[in-house]
C-alpha cells in the first residue's frame, strides 16, 4: 500500500514543477548552511533554482545560477526513473 503511495508521489512531483513558474525559488534568503554560517557559497548554491529553470527549459538562467546543473540535471532524471521503476514493480507485487 505504501508503495503504491509513494510511486504516485512520485509522479506528481515533476507535473508540479512543472505547473510552478520557472521563477518560483528565485526569491527568499538562503537556507545553505554555508552561506548561513560562514557567509560563503559553496558548489550548491543555486542547484534549486538552476534545475526549475531547466524543467522550464531556461538553459542561460540556469547556467547564471549554477554551473554543475547541466551535469547534475541528467543524473538527477536518471536517478528519478529508477526510483519510479523500483516503485512501480513494488507496488505491483
Amino acid at each position: 500500500m505504501i508503495n503504491k503511495f509513494i510511486f504516485i508521489v512520485l509522479l506528481v512531483i515533476p507535473v508540479l514543477l512543472l505547473i510552478l513558474p520557472s521563477t518560483f525559488f528565485d526569491s527568499g534568503e538562503s537556507v545553505c548552511l554555508s552561506v548561513c554560517l560562514f557567509d560563503k557559497e559553496c558548489y550548491a548554491c543555486g542547484m534549486t533554482r538552476a534545475i526549475q529553470h531547466l524543467i522550464h527549459l531556461d538553459f542561460v538562467i540556469a547556467y547564471q545560477f549554477n554551473k554543475l546543473s547541466v551535469i547534475v540535471f541528467p543524473l538527477l532524471i536518471i536517478s528519478y526513473f529508477k526510483e519510479l521503476k523500483k516503485y512501480y514493480i513494488l507496488s505491483k507485487i
